[in-house]
């Protein structure tokens, strides 16, 4: 009997497999430390009366007893024991961000270079909910820079429904010059700042 579940952040896959062939007699169940999608690992800690465990390698087990040490868990016996858990994770939300000309809605000739790339992203999915958000440097008042943000985003939903999203469901705000990604004073120009952030779900 298998079951299992996810453990959010660290993308641990928890599942309980009939058998360890090789490292385990009797058969016992045990959990397997995978990568994040970026690469990264995080750890589990494994405790029970018959001792603590930590796994914090890719690829290592642990019995869920505690009573062994992490061992390494090779692809084969990773896609046979755990392949239905793997596969029935959800997908993570992709982010991306666009970047303008100064005090415009015209992307930048680098960013313009990225929408293909998103169209292909958002339809990988079968479906999608698209946030577009707008946001300014500190350039301008802050009511100017929350409407230059607002037409910041309705420019690039209205692109993407233009280049063959328009059956996706797009939210469209504005955060003028909240939430910098450069923190400055008012009154600086900074370009990293003139952005709009987009997430795909």
């Amino acid at each position: 009997m298998k079951g299992f579940c996810t453990i959010g952040r660290i993308a641990a896959v928890l599942a309980m497999a009939a058998s360890l062939a090789a490292c385990v007699s009797p058969p016992s169940s045990y959990i397997v430390l995978l990568p994040n999608p970026d690469g990264t690992v995080g750890s589990v800690i494994v405790r029970s009366q018959r001792g603590e465990q930590v796994v914090s390698q890719a690829d290592q087990g642990v019995l869920l007893d505690g009573s062994k040490a992490a061992f390494d868990v090779p692809q084969a016996q990773i896609a046979r024991d755990f392949g239905a858990a793997v596969a029935a994770r959800p997908l993570l939300p992709e982010h991306y961000m666009l970047f303008f000309d100064l005090g415009t809605s015209n992307l930048t000739a680098e960013s313009k270079k990225e929408l293909p790339r998103i169209l292909d992203r958002a339809r990988a999915r079968k479906t999608a909910d698209i946030s577009v958000i707008g946001h300014t440097d500190t350039l301008e008042s802050a009511s100017f820079n929350y409407l230059l943000g607002l037409k910041r985003a309705k420019a690039i939903a209205e692109q993407l429904r233009h280049l063959g999203l328009e059956n996706m469901e797009l939210s469209v705000e504005s955060q003028g010059l909240r939430n910098l990604l450069v923190p400055t004073p008012m009154g600086v120009a900074e370009p990293r700042n003139r952005r709009v952030e987009i997430t795909i779900r």
